[in-house]
């Protein structure tokens, strides 16, 4: 029996392409280019798979309902798949999947990364040391904000959030709070001493921190716009490793810039890989290019769970990892 065709948009790791080779007729992207509207159109004729990623056109009915379409799965390299119009495929009848759980901890460990950057202006002094500018220390040389024992909010709370709560009050003994409309089990709220709030306006307004981690596109769409980046105090920090469409980068650099809130770390933004200009010249701001997953051990992980994906689908079986 032939093996299934299966293509893989981006460049993956080593190791993880090696699986694909192993397991199926496999297409690789050896350049690495972000593939046009026409070739994914071309991939939905002549694929059986297509694993795509969040840095790809959003796969929607303009992709999926293309004449011919011989596509059955697609396996999303990621955990966010607000890259995939599921809807649209769900019309198509197309399944979609994800890659959960195998990035939670580095993806927590950037969050936190970012947290204590920001509120300790590490950007900001390494760049001073780099450009030959510091002239020695002295008691009150870039004075910064203590990160132990203060308040962190969370917008979501799922098992990224999670694996940065137990980093946080157990690593920093600081204090949770969050909001998520699908809250965990008490009995996981009570690992980090939480406190589960009512409203995304509660956390905003009672946290030093507040770290977002719910899904992007739909009603999250600019979620922390002009008014709730508003009612953050100001001397808040807000760090965004979830996606970048969830933050207004316009009202933020507004915020930003009249001190409204005291600093940002974002790992993610709305039209990557475009930055909002003026966010690049901030010295209250610490910019990463989407690292969250960015370890050798996770990217290959992510890779296995979406070919494992693939491989139970045309095995028969339910794909651990259906979205849709």
């Amino acid at each position: 029996m032939a093996k299934p065709k299966v293509l893989l948009t981006r460049k993956w790791p080593a190791d993880a392409e090696a699986k694909a080779n192993e397991l199926f007729d496999v297409t690789l992207n050896e350049d690495d280019h972000k593939m046009s509207v026409e070739e994914l159109q071309d991939a939905m004729r002549n694929y059986d798979a297509v694993c795509p990623t969040v840095s790809d056109f959003i796969i929607n009915s303009q992709i999926l309902d293309i004449e011919e379409r011989r596509c059955r799965i697609v396996s999303n390299f990621g955990v966010g798949f607000n890259n995939i119009d599921t809807e649209a495929a769900k019309a198509a009848g197309v399944v979609v999947t994800n890659t959960p759980e195998v990035l939670t901890h580095c993806t927590a460990d950037i969050a936190m990364a970012l947290l204590l950057s920001v509120s300790r202006r590490v950007g900001e002094g390494e760049r001073l040391v780099r450009d030959k500018k510091w002239d020695g220390w002295c008691p009150t040389h870039m004075l910064a904000t203590k990160v132990t024992g203060k308040k962190l909010g969370f917008i979501g709370f799922g098992r990224i959030a999670q694996a940065v709560a137990h980093k946080a009050h157990h690593g920093f003994d600081m204090d949770i709070s969050f909001y998520d409309p699908y809250p965990p089990v008490d009995d996981v709220i009570k690992q980090y001493n939480a406190t589960k709030l009512d409203t995304v306006e509660d956390v905003l307004k009672k946290s030093d921190f507040v770290t977002l981690h719910c899904p992007g596109g739909g009603s999250n769409t600019n979620l922390m716009n002009k008014e709730r980046l508003s009612l953050m105090q100001p001397h808040a920090f807000l760090i965004n490793t979830a996606r970048g469409d969830v933050v207004d980068e316009v009202a933020l650099v507004e915020a930003l810039k009249k001190g409204v809130i005291a600093g940002a770390g974002l790992d993610v933004f709305a039209k990557e890989p475009t930055v909002t200009e003026a966010l690049l010249s901030m010295e209250n701001v610490v910019l990463l290019p989407h690292l969250g997953s960015a370890t050798t051990e996770t990217r290959v992980d992510m890779g296995l769970r979406s070919l494992a994906n693939v491989k139970a689908f045309f095995d028969g079986e339910e794909p651990k990892d259906r979205v849709a």
